[in-house]
Parts: C-alpha cells; sequence; structure tokens
C-alpha cells in the first residue's frame, strides 16, 4: 500500500510541475526558471508539511509518504535541476550556473525554514 501512495502522490506531483512549466515557459534568456521556481516552491512546502506534521501525529505516516515522497517527490526536480546546471556549465555559462546553484540552495533553505516557522506559529496559536 505504501508504495502505491508514493506513486499516486508521485504523479500528481510530476503532473503539477509539468503544469508549472507549461505556465511559465521559460522566459527570455537561459536560466531555467521555471525548475528554479519549482524547487523553490517545493521547499517552502516541505517546511509547511513539516511544520503540519510535528503537531499532527497523522501526519507522520502513510499521510507522509503520499505528500511528501509522492507529491513533493514528483513535483520538485532537483534531477532537472543537476542536468540543467551541467548543461549551463557546458555551454560556458558558468556565472549563470553558479547563480542557479547558489540562490536555489540558500533561496530553497530560507524559505523551507520560512514555511516552517510561519505555519508552525498559526498552528501553535490554534
Amino acid at each position: 500500500m505504501n508504495w502505491l501512495l508514493v506513486a499516486c502522490g508521485g504523479a500528481i506531483g510530476a503532473s503539477f510541475r509539468y503544469g508549472v512549466s507549461l505556465w511559465l515557459a521559460k522566459p527570455s534568456g537561459v536560466f531555467p526558471w521555471s525548475t528554479w521556481s519549482v524547487n523553490l516552491f517545493g521547499c517552502f512546502l516541505a517546511g509547511v508539511f513539516f511544520a503540519f506534521s510535528q503537531k499532527y501525529i497523522f501526519l507522520q505516516t502513510e499521510a507522509r509518504l503520499f505528500l511528501m515522497v509522492g507529491i513533493l517527490g514528483g513535483f520538485t526536480t532537483f534531477s532537472s535541476f543537476g542536468l540543467e546546471t551541467f548543461t549551463l556549465l557546458k555551454q560556458g555559462n558558468i556565472s549563470i550556473a553558479l547563480v542557479y546553484v547558489m540562490s536555489s540552495l540558500i533561496i530553497g533553505i530560507l524559505l523551507l525554514a520560512f514555511g516552517f516557522y510561519i505555519f508552525n506559529s498559526v498552528l501553535h496559536t490554534r
């Protein structure tokens, strides 16, 4: 059953990721905006989910597999991130690759913490 939860969540997350990539449709330039946006938003959602799972124990079992491993795992695109970074480096766009990597990591971690602390404080005021 756990495999099915992850698979169904992954299909949903991947579909959402595809929708975002169509919606953002790569603005001008070589910077991979859609993957960057999805990864950062996914980090924020991971922080939100983590905050909720601290308060609601049922979110630490099957719901976690479906939401976090499945949906967010299918939604975020770290493998695409690696491929796009490699491609930028191969094309000689070293400064863009460095900005992409550093901003994804730093802003992603900050947004994860922001999502966690905002929703954690909201949950504890109830």
